[in-house]
C-alpha cells in the first residue's frame, strides 16, 4: 500500500499541472456573443471578453485604441493560434491611457474584457467597415508564441552533401545528384639539395 501512495500523489500533482486556467485578471462570466453579431447593433451594454491579433495601435489623448482581428479563445481565453481562416471580424477596443505601439506591435495576441458601445465606422482599404467598440476593463497582452523550426539551429546532417545529396548515393556519389568526385594531385614537396 505503502508503494501506490507515492504513484497516486505524482499523478494527481501532473494532472494538476496539465490544467489550463484563465489568468486572473480575465475570469469571470461574460456574454457569448460574436463580434458579427455586434456588428449588427442592438447589444449595447453587454460584457464581452473578446481576443484576437492586434491590426493596429492608435494612442490618442486620454485613451489608446486597438484595432483587433477577432480570433476564438480557447480554454485559457487566449486567442487560438490557427491561419487567417480562423477569424472572426474585427473589433476595435478602447482602455484609458497611454500603450506603446511599439510593444502593442501588429500581429502580437490580445484578450479583453469590457462593455460593448455601439459601433465605429471606420476604412478599411475603401470599404467602410462597422468595428464594434468595447470600452474595456482589462487589456491582456499575450507573451509572443514560441517558433518551432524543423530542425534546431547548427543541427548538421552528415548525410546531407558532396557526394550525398538528396539521394542516398554513398561517399562515391552520382553523377546529377552528387556530383562527379573531383581528385586533386598535388606534387610533392621539392627536396633541397
Amino acid at each position: 500500500m505503502s508503494l501506490y501512495r507515492p504513484l497516486v500523489l505524482a499523478a494527481a500533482i501532473a494532472l494538476l499541472g496539465g490544467c489550463a486556467t484563465v489568468p486572473q485578471p480575465l475570469q469571470g462570466n461574460y456574454t457569448n456573443i460574436s463580434t458579427a453579431s455586434a456588428q449588427q447593433g442592438g447589444a449595447g451594454g453587454t460584457r464581452v471578453r473578446w481576443g484576437g491579433e492586434i491590426i493596429k495601435t492608435e494612442p490618442g489623448q486620454q485613451e489608446t485604441c486597438f484595432y483587433l482581428l477577432s480570433r476564438p479563445l480557447d480554454s485559457e481565453a487566449r486567442p487560438a493560434a490557427g491561419n487567417a481562416g480562423d477569424n472572426q471580424g474585427r473589433f476595435v477596443v478602447c482602455h484609458a491611457g497611454f500603450y506603446d505601439p511599439e510593444v502593442f506591435t501588429r500581429g502580437r495576441e490580445l484578450t479583453i474584457t469590457g462593455t460593448l458601445h455601439g459601433t465605429v465606422s471606420q476604412k478599411v482599404g475603401d470599404f467602410d467597415y462597422a468595428y464594434p467598440r468595447v470600452e474595456a476593463d482589462v487589456v491582456y497582452l499575450w507573451p509572443k508564441r514560441p517558433r518551432y523550426e524543423a530542425y534546431p539551429p547548427g543541427y548538421y546532417d552528415p548525410f546531407w552533401g558532396p557526394g550525398f545529396g538528396p539521394y542516398w548515393g554513398g561517399p562515391w556519389g552520382y553523377y546529377g545528384y552528387g556530383g562527379p568526385r573531383v581528385i586533386v594531385v598535388r606534387p610533392p614537396p621539392p627536396t633541397g639539395k
